[in-house]
């Protein structure tokens, strides 16, 4: 099938032919055949006439989790790829917070084969100890051999420091990239929230910046001491973007990423005890969110993620001491985004990323595979339950005002809009 996208606003710093320009672009046979600023449509070709048309390259999440297996009620492997598509996502990096979790080559077997066949690819993180629980390393190089991109677990934070220090110098024999989440949990305590006048002022147990700013500089001092590749996860915090700026100028191979909703929301939200805000890390204050954004600016945060998280209502509509930590993320990542930065700056926090993992990163030029996003950045709305695909509903931008909005997606001969 050929499929005609008439005057479509190119953004892709990479190609100044055509970046910000308008074309025309025709896919024949999943393949970008041509690219000029009028091309006429052959019979039998699909033409797409959209509002204000924008495209680039297709978006990268890397932290998104859904459910299968065990959690099938918050989302199923399929329909969180299609949140993830609608949402103009075509490749996603998948959580190990499954039941059971993915420690074995197996089950990184089970998460490839239940999402095949779908236009946005899921690449599977492998648990990095059996059961996360962080006793014993979990099956590595058979998981990695198996197709998992990179070993984590997830938001349960490695507190035996020898055990971090194994890992990452077992995983260099075969190039594997070895997650750390950023919390001291001694530190923390049972704080749910971020430690601060607002904790304080509702009587809610805090989680100071230190307990995640420790962890960081104990894992780049032990990153240091055993080379590697290492990725902190979702930093929250000023002072975590100073340590690992530091870490990079001395040349040690370490990566971050940052939430969203910790670029766009602070913890004055917490005032009406809404259980959507709480998330982990937490939210903090305007200073750090300041510090974040422009640690992103100037390449310290190596790339953005939603962390979507979805959650049934039973673990969210509850005591906020006892609600569970998420939100979801997927459906609200571009608008909440293209609020803070420029358009070009959007795009390319949506599209960067891949190369960490190893994934080859799409190009919008003739002769490559479609692997395209469509959108219009210049929408207004406000974020309702109306704009979410996800079975979950616990979004903390219910409510908010976005900028944009996602048309979907084309990946191959595959066309979801």
């Amino acid at each position: 099938m050929n499929v005609l996208l008439k005057a479509a606003t190119i953004i892709d710093v990479t190609h100044k032919e055509h970046h910000q320009k308008k074309r025309d672009i025709l896919i024949k046979n999943g393949i970008i055949s041509e690219i000029a600023p009028k091309i006429d449509a052959e019979k039998s070709t699909k033409i797409i006439e959209l509002d204000n048309l924008h495209v680039s390259v297709g978006w990268f999440d890397s932290s998104v989790s859904f459910g299968e297996p065990g959690h099938e009620e918050r989302e199923t492997i399929e329909n969180g790829l299609f949140t993830a598509a609608k949402s103009g996502f075509t490749d996603v990096v998948l959580n190990p917070n499954t039941n059971p979790l993915p420690d074995s080559s197996s089950d990184i077997v089970f998460l490839k084969n239940k999402a095949d066949n779908n236009p946005t690819k899921l690449y599977p993180l492998g648990a990095l100890t059996v059961k996360s629980e962080g006793e014993v390393l979990a099956e590595l190089f058979d998981m990695q051999h198996s197709g998992a991109v990179a070993f984590s677990d997830f938001k349960n934070p490695t507190k035996n420091s020898n055990l971090l220090k194994i890992a990452l110098q077992y995983a260099q024999g075969f190039d594997a990239l070895v997650y750390s989440f950023p919390l001291d949990v001694q530190i923390a305590g049972k704080g749910v929230v971020n430690e601060e006048k607002v904790s304080t002022r509702l009587g809610l147990k805090g989680i100071p910046s230190l307990a995640e700013e420790l962890q960081i500089s104990r894992d780049l001092s032990i990153l240091e001491y055993t080379g590697g590749k290492l990725h902190i996860p979702t930093i929250s915090a000023a002072n975590s973007v100073k340590l690992i700026a530091a870490a990079k100028r001395k040349g040690l191979d370490v990566t971050c990423s940052v939430a969203v909703h910790n670029l766009a929301l602070t913890d004055e939200l917490l005032e009406g005890f809404d259980t959507n805000y709480k998330v982990m890390p937490p939210l903090r204050t305007k200073k750090d969110t300041r510090t974040l954004i422009k640690g992103v600016l100037d390449g310290v945060i190596d790339f953005v993620t939603s962390d979507h998280t979805p959650l049934n209502v039973e673990e969210k509509i509850i005591e906020f001491d006892n609600a569970a930590y998420g939100t979801i993320g997927l459906e609200s990542a571009f608008g909440a985004l293209n609020q803070i930065f420029e358009i070009e700056t959007t795009i390319q926090l949506l599209t960067k990323g891949r190369e960490r993992y190893n994934i080859k990163t799409p190009k919008l030029a003739k002769g490559e595979i479609a692997n395209l996003t469509l959108f219009n950045p210049d929408s207004k709305k406000e974020f309702s339950k109306e704009n979410i695909f996800a079975t979950s509903k616990n979004s903390a931008f219910l409510g908010q005002e976005m900028l944009g909005n996602v048309y979907g997606i084309i990946v191959d001969k595959n066309i979801l809009l």
